[in-house]
């Protein structure tokens, strides 16, 4: 006999947020549960196209850009390609797509003004392979994870504008450690965001299936990361918002101060 909870029905089967799995498998999976079947999707970093081998052809009207496509990339018959596309600045009209897929290089090592010093050796060469297309990035421009994070925020800004109300962004992600410093990417892009109007709806974490190493260590300072995020936002006004807007101007400096008095006395 089959139990049934609050008018549905018990089950085991249900999408979960973290996997040891490609990320097709787990990009299927958030489809599934947050963008409806015929919805029109602009995946605005196309990359390779791997996102997309597990996904029925005739569920979604997908139109897939980036700034230099490979000609080898995955490209079936129904999903539409736009080459030299910027996801900074994209030939959509306002409020006009039901979802955007947003997957930049996310690794401060991509973005070097000499292609001599970019990143993706060793276990990072697929990062390379599938984030960059071997060219400098341009000068001017904000340096190390502030470059990164800088892209993600213009690109995020500008999925804004061609999203319809309530549509939904999904970005990848992944923390990193720059210049001996931690920075916790999604926390930043979430914040960022959310300051845009999003709401911060899912989140999913994908396990590396590979193990990480580091050629010439001498003292392991940070975690190795392991992991990657699916973050997924909705163009919705809500009230929720980052823990700083619920703090009054002043009040951590003062209570800081407070604390430290404490301890002199």
């Amino acid at each position: 006999m089959t139990k049934r909870i609050q008018g549905g029905v018990s089950t085991s089967d249900v999408i979960v947020t973290a996997y040891c799995a490609n990320n097709y498998d787990v990009f299927k999976e958030i489809l599934e549960l947050h963008v409806p079947k015929g919805a029109t999707v602009a995946d605005v970093t196309y990359g390779k196209g791997v996102f997309w081998k597990k996904i029925d052809p005739n569920q979604y009207n997908v139109i897939g850009s980036d700034i230099a496509l490979d000609a080898n990339v995955f490209r079936p018959d129904y999903i539409k390609l736009q080459n030299h596309v910027d996801c900074r600045e994209l030939p959509y009209v306002d409020d006009s797509v039901d979802c955007v897929v947003l997957d930049p290089p996310y690794m401060e090592g991509l973005y070097r003004k000499k292609a001599s010093h970019m990143a993706g050796s060793g276990t990072h060469s697929a990062f390379r392979e599938n984030y960059s297309n071997g060219l400098a990035t341009e000068e001017g421009g904000p340096k190390y994870h502030d470059a990164v994070l800088n892209m993600y925020l213009l690109a995020g800004a500008e999925a804004y504008r061609v999203l319809k109300k309530e549509g939904i962004c999904i970005v990848k992600c992944q923390d990193e450690v720059s210049a001996n410093k931690q920075r916790f990417s999604h926390v930043e892009i979430i914040t960022a965001y959310e300051s845009m109007g999003y709401y911060a709806k899912d989140l999913f974490v994908i396990m590396r299936q590979n193990t990480p190493s580091v050629s010439r260590i001498i003292k392991q300072v940070h975690a190795r990361k392991n992991h990657s995020y699916f973050l997924v936002f909705q163009k919705i006004k809500c009230k929720i918002s980052s823990a700083v807007s619920f703090v009054k101007d002043g009040q951590i400096k003062q209570r800081g101060r407070t604390q430290k008095d404490q301890i002199s006395a």
